[in-house]
Order: structure tokens, then C-alpha cells, then sequence
């Protein structure tokens, strides 16, 4: 049968016109994306240390909430280079200039778990975990001052995506609930709910942690450990021959996250002693307590004052304007926070 050239012109318009509607519905809104990954941000933030709001601002900025033509061919959310030692698949893409080498993932998540862990291992980002994993004003400069974009203002981009969507509320406890919440709220979907019948803007929550100034208190037994809180801080007692690969097995994590949250060189060889506090989280970046500052005893060192109050190293010694292998003297005070 034989069309006409004016007959597959209409047809192909006709075909065009359909498509676009169903290629432009495709595009996913940022409350798409921050419903898709907020999870997994949390999840960073608890294993890491990084805000989730840092994490979701990051992803919705480099990736253009999914849709940008990097992400989409390679499920690459953060715009992460090759850079040297990357052994991935990659991709090449025009950015600061033509063709540059781009990691390739499997998944999205696979892009997120990347990003983590090259903030969490990379010498240049070390300053960044003095902060709290709430204040990610500090964070947004830090990654700009860090050299992780060009852009002069990346620092205001990422904080202006963090508060016009409310990302901030993830960084608090309950944070997926609050923001949740907050949602119904600005849709008005809150009927029956305690906010319905409140006086107050959002229902009162709880962090379901002990008092920070009694940390022997067993918050539960798991795969025969007692599992205490310190500082809003999990941590288990070793035991007599236990290892750091062991123990790590037991929680789910990597030998060298466990040492890194106890500030112990990956390097090491060396197993926890019996009754040492071994955190099977990242410590907080101050103490939450109510004590302001802790008198030295003979013998202690920074890094033992540090582990006593589930405090990071770093922020400890910060605070008190010391080097990481500054001595203590028995009778010197330190600031907590």
C-alpha cells in the first residue's frame, strides 16, 4: 500500500505528539526524588555521619532530581569523576571541559553508597566530620572550601535546596516522621491525627535514648550483646576475645567502618581488650549532657576523654584548640561542647 509524503508527515506528527506528553510525564519531581532516597540518606547519615539533608540537597543538585542526562545514562547522582584508582565502569560527559571521565553504577543506590564512602575515606573531606551531622549550613561551606564543585555558589545552592524543601527536618530524630508530617500539614491533610486537636504546630517526639549522663544502662541485648546508648551513641562492651572483625560481622558493618568509628587506625592489628566501650555508630560531635566540661585524670589522653563521652576526636580537640597528639596533665579541664 502507498502513502503519500503528506500522509507520513500527519502520521509522524501525530506520533510526536503523542510522545512528548509521555516522555515530559516521566521527568521526576523533587518530591519524587526525595521520597525515593530519603531512606537511604538516613541511613547514611547514621552509618557515616553525613547530614542527610547534605546527602539529598547533593543528589537533587548534581543529578537535577534524576532527570539530568548524566544520571540517566549513568545512574551517577553526585557527579563524581573518575578521578585515579577508580576501577568502575565510566562514562564521558561534558562538564568543566569536554569528555570528562564520570563513574558508571549499576543503581542508583550503588551512586549513593560511592558518594558516602568518598567523603568518608577521602584525607580532603576529613575536616568536614567536625561538624554535627545537624549543621549543614557548616557542611555546605565545608564542601564548597573542600574544592567538591567550581560553582562560586554551591555552598548557597545547596542551603537554599535544603531549606525551601525542609530537608533539615531528616537530620533530627524521627526526621522521616517529621517530614512526613510537615507534608500533611502544608497540604492540609491532617484531620484526625493528635496535630488535628494541638495547640502546636507539630506533635510532640522523643528520641527513645537514655539520659546521656547514664550510659550503663542496657538498651537492648542483640546476638548475645548488650547494646548501651552513650551520648545518643550505640556501643557494646568487648569481650574477652573479641575482635573487631567479629563484632563487626555481628552489627553489619566493615571491619574498618567499626574501626573508624572508634577512631582507630585502619591500619591496626590490634583487637579490643575486655570491657573496652567499642561505638557500633559514629559518635556525636559534642557531649549532650549535662556536664560543660571534664577535669583530666592521671593517665587519660584525648582520645580516651573522647571515647568516655561518645565524642569525635576531632571535635573534641577542636574544641579545647589542641594537636591530635597534645598531652594531657591530671587536674586540666576540657570543654564538651
Amino acid at each position: 500500500m502507498n502513502f503519500s509524503k503528506k500522509a507520513i508527515y500527519l502520521t509522524a506528527f501525530a506520533l510526536v505528539a503523542l510522545i512528548c506528553p509521555l516522555l515530559a510525564q516521566t521527568r521526576q519531581t523533587k518530591e519524587e526524588y526525595i521520597d525515593r532516597y530519603k531512606q537511604i540518606a538516613i541511613d547514611h547519615m547514621e552509618r557515616y555521619g553525613i547530614p542527610a539533608s547534605i546527602t539529598l540537597a547533593q543528589g537533587i543538585l548534581e543529578s537535577d532530581s534524576g532527570n539530568s542526562n548524566l544520571a540517566r545514562r549513568s545512574n551517577n547522582h553526585f557527579g563524581i569523576k573518575c578521578k585515579t584508582g577508580w576501577k568502575g565502569d565510566r562514562v564521558y560527559h561534558t562538564d568543566d571541559a569536554p569528555d570528562e571521565c564520570f563513574r558508571k553504577y549499576d543503581s542508583v543506590e550503588d551512586s549513593y553508597e560511592d558518594h558516602a564512602e568518598f567523603l568518608d575515606q577521602s584525607p580532603r573531606y576529613d575536616s568536614l566530620f567536625a561538624y554535627s551531622s545537624s549543621d549543614y549550613r557548616s557542611w555546605a561551606r565545608g564542601l564548597k572550601a573542600a574544592g567538591y564543585a567550581t560553582a562560586p555558589d554551591y555552598a548557597e545552592r545547596l542551603t537554599r535546596i535544603i531549606e525551601d524543601n525542609q530537608l533539615f527536618l531528616f537530620d533530627e530524630d524521627n526526621g522521616a516522621e517529621l517530614y512526613a508530617a510537615r507534608r500533611r500539614a502544608a497540604e492540609g491533610k491532617i484531620e484526625d491525627d493528635f496535630a488535628a486537636h494541638s495547640s502546636v504546630d507539630m506533635p510532640a517526639t522523643t528520641s527513645g535514648h537514655v539520659d546521656p549522663n547514664n550510659y550503663r544502662v542496657p538498651e537492648r541485648t542483640y546476638n548475645g550483646y548488650s547494646v548501651f546508648v552513650n551520648n545518643r551513641t550505640h556501643y557494646i562492651v568487648a569481650r574477652n576475645g573479641d575482635s573487631f572483625s567479629r563484632i563487626a560481622s555481628t552489627f553489619g558493618l566493615t571491619e574498618r567502618t567499626l574501626r573508624k568509628y572508634n577512631e582507630i587506625s585502619p591500619k591496626s592489628t590490634a583487637d579490643p581488650i575486655e570491657g573496652e566501650l567499642i561505638y557500633i555508630e559514629q559518635k556525636q560531635s559534642k557531649w549532650l549532657g549535662e556536664r560543660a566540661t571534664h577535669i583530666v585524670l592521671p593517665n587519660e589522653t584525648t582520645t580516651s576523654v573522647a571515647q568516655m563521652y561518645a565524642i569525635r576526636l576531632k571535635r573534641l580537640l577542636r574544641l579545647n584548640h589542641l594537636k591530635r597528639d597534645a598531652s594531657l596533665t591530671a587536674g586540666q579541664s576540657l570543654k564538651l561542647n
